[in-house]
């Protein structure tokens, strides 16, 4: 954590990578040298974004955590904040605060098989996850991907989930609702893959997508015997604060921004169960 959690402190855009039509990728570091020096986060935790002028937002850490010198933020381009960032280019200086709350449980998924699911666009919290991974192979048990989309324009990323296809103890699944002449992967919802998969009882889950989707995915992981306790959730809420101060992210008695945004399935089940809480 800097050492102002309420002060941005000043960023310089590296590099701009356009993902889709929507999505583009930043690479930032941090222009003040003692801040680059001792910067360092977790995979699954979020930086606001600062837009001189303009106002922040919440977004993710999608590069390792072993080279914090260069951060890489995955950003989709829907509101006035972030359609504001995708005009800027290298060189470009922008606002930086955090890293903030908790990340995914990647020291007790040590020596264990991990379950990513992911759906839709919102793919960039696991991305952290599974770039951790493939970088210390060793140290974990088999990598399952599972990738839903709606329309295959929807899958970002698709170089890097064929280069996951090809990594040692690695199965990748990928199914879009509605398919073309490009998509060479399953057509149809993404738990019809889940009978094609085979998961130890001790797999840990990390997911993240749409809370519709997820509840199904969560149905389906109880009935092949995963625990609940195993399952970790990435929520999404409108975080404006990131410190737990000013209630827009408020989910029961916990603060996404704080508390989570990853959360065990245990913890948040009497909430989740209930739809649009």
């Amino acid at each position: 954590m800097m050492h102002n959690p309420h002060r941005p402190h000043r960023a310089r855009i590296v590099e701009r990578i356009q993902e889709s039509g929507t999505v583009f990728t930043l690479r930032l570091e941090f222009i003040e040298r003692d801040i680059r020096e001792h910067y360092s986060f977790a995979p699954g935790q979020f930086n606001m974004v600062y837009l001189y002028g303009v106002g922040e937002v919440a977004i993710s850490i999608v590069s390792d955590p072993k080279r914090p010198q260069q951060l890489d933020h995955a950003i989709r381009a829907v509101g006035r904040v972030t359609n504001g960032i995708s005009q800027l280019q290298a060189g470009d200086t922008i606002g930086l605060r955090g890293p903030y709350g908790r990340g995914w449980p990647m020291e007790k998924a040590k020596g264990r098989d991990v379950l990513v699911i992911t759906g839709g666009l919102g793919c960039a919290p696991v991305v952290s996850v599974i770039n951790y991974i493939t970088q210390r192979r060793d140290q974990f048990g088999k990598l399952t991907i599972l990738q839903g989309v709606k329309l295959p324009k929807d899958l970002i990323w698709r170089d890097r989930f064929e280069q996951w296809i090809n990594e040692l103890n690695t199965e990748v699944f990928l199914a879009a609702d509605k398919g073309d002449p490009t998509w060479p992967w399953h057509v149809g919802l993404v738990i019809e893959l889940f009978d094609q998969m085979t998961l130890s009882d001790d797999t840990i889950v990390m997911m993240c997508g749409p809370e519709g989707m997820m509840r199904v995915c969560i149905h389906e992981l109880l009935l092949r015997n995963i625990k609940e306790e195993a399952i970790h959730l990435s929520m999404e809420r409108n975080m404006q604060c990131a410190l737990g101060q000013c209630g827009h992210c408020q989910y029961g008695a916990d603060f996404i921004c704080r508390d989570g945004p990853v959360f065990s399935y245990d913890r948040i089940k009497p909430l989740f169960a209930h739809q649009g809480f």
